[in-house]
């Protein structure tokens, strides 16, 4: 019998065992679970981190591409620098560049970009604002309100529960505290800011390319030193004397006399150059020629000179903005626009001076003659945008920040910098199907 009655109470035991065996190894497989998906966000962790520092690498290298390969304002765009990808530690960068032709472009394309190649928020006038993809009348009346000293547009902002601003903007996302200017004005429809239409993005207008917002066709940071690298003013075209000693240098005193003559100079007259392109149609060289002097030359006695628009490089939009904003009339400027975007195209190796744009439409050209009255355009630039994006180590972590450098006093200088890796994936599908390839057991 006390055999016999052990046999429920063993039977019992064992349960309970097996019941508590059952529980350790579930939580042992939990616990093992855990520290699984702990291991791989540690380095995921890791990997983002590497991404953020290789940010810095690059940055660096951006400065160091700078300060080589950009003389007098003009950026060399042979391929002497590496755009895609830049191998740093582990971790791979590109730089995020955009596409200034007419050709659709459905990945992104990789290089510097020119901050000269924009609309300046701080000078250009309401209706060249008013003539950006986008825009209207009434919102650019409200930009140029804000930073105007003067400003007396009643546009609500108490109800904000702030004041308008009455003072320069100090950056292109400052525009987000003008009343009326949503985020959608500023990024038009590429959400992520990569100068593509991503699968998830969607165009405005039905096209294949992007709406650009005015994050893409504005900036703050445009100016041009009338100085050069040592130190040295610019020749004034404004002062006789100036003029005179470098024409003597560069073409010898005869001609240099003769030139002096062609554009209007005499003991009793100093004429008045309001830009470049005046002074080029007025001295009778040839474009050639014009490039000997060009990098020495400035309208004015200020040190910078801000605002300019590198006809070089601005994208069709900023090209349009610019002429309407100049008082050309809409219509007529289109044909124009076409004809200087297929020349830029197809002559990429006579784009040295704003005598090009001369060559390519005829000396008596509405926009010639234009432009020539005002000192609104240029060849050169100094400031440059990069968008780094960056992934780490074992194609895990992502990062991307924007830098802008400043080389307008001789070295570069990193003047604004921008956190973007919250706008998500920017380098496109081929660079992820790439990165996913090199990455899969």
């Amino acid at each position: 019998m006390h055999g016999t009655g052990c046999r429920p109470f063993s039977a019992s035991v064992l349960i309970i065992v097996l019941w508590v065996t059952a529980g350790l190894i579930g939580l042992t497989i939990y616990f093992a679970g855990s520290m699984s998906l702990e291991l791989k966000a540690s380095g995921n962790r890791a990997a983002h981190v590497a991404a953020e520092q290789a940010l810095q690498g690059a940055a660096r290298y951006v400065g160091y591409v700078l300060s080589n390969y950009v003389t007098n304002g003009v950026l060399v765009t042979n391929n002497l620098y590496l755009s895609e990808p830049l191998t740093i530690g582990e971790s791979k960068v590109w730089m995020l560049g955009r596409n200034t032709t007419a050709a659709t472009v459905t990945e992104p394309v990789f290089g510097l970009t020119d901050e000269g190649a924009k609309l300046n928020l701080n000078r250009a006038n309401s209706n060249a604002l008013a003539s950006l993809p986008g825009m209207s009348s009434d919102l650019a009346a409200a930009i140029v309100d804000w930073r105007s000293t003067n400003g007396t547009l009643s546009l609500g902002y108490t109800s904000l529960g702030y004041s308008a601003k009455h003072a320069p903007f100090e950056s292109v996302d400052e525009l987000r505290l003008v009343n009326g200017l949503t985020l959608d004005y500023l990024t038009g429809d590429d959400l992520n800011r990569n100068g593509i239409l991503d699968t998830e993005e969607r165009s405005l207008t039905g096209s294949r390319e992007p709406t650009p917002g005015l994050l893409e066709t504005t900036t703050v940071f445009s100016r041009e030193p009338n100085f050069h690298s040592d130190g040295t003013s610019l020749t004034n075209v404004n002062t006789r004397a100036q003029i005179d000693s470098l024409l003597s240098s560069a073409f010898g005193t005869t001609r240099g006399r003769q030139i002096l003559t062609q554009l209007g100079f005499t003991p009793r007259n100093n004429p008045t150059f309001t830009s470049l392109l005046r002074f080029y149609l007025s001295s009778g060289l040839s474009a050639d020629d014009f490039i000997r002097i060009s990098p020495n030359l400035s309208t004015t006695t200020n040190t910078y000179t801000y605002g300019r628009v590198n006809i070089n490089t601005a994208s069709r939009e900023v090209l349009t903005a610019l002429l309407v904003g100049a008082g050309m009339n809409a219509q007529s400027v289109d044909s124009a626009v076409s004809t200087l975007v297929s020349y830029r195209q197809q002559n990429p190796t006579s784009l040295t001076t704003v005598a090009w744009l001369v060559t390519a439409l005829g000396r008596t050209h509405p926009v010639v003659t234009t432009l020539a009255g005002r000192d609104l355009i240029t060849t050169r630039s100094f400031q440059y945008t990069a968008d780094l994006a960056a992934v780490g180590p074992m194609g895990r972590g992502y990062a991307r920040v924007k830098f802008v450098f400043d080389l307008s006093d001789g070295t570069p200088k990193i003047i604004h910098r921008q956190e973007l890796t919250r706008l998500g994936w920017a380098l496109g599908e081929r660079v992820r199907t790439q990165t996913l390839a090199m990455n899969t057991p």
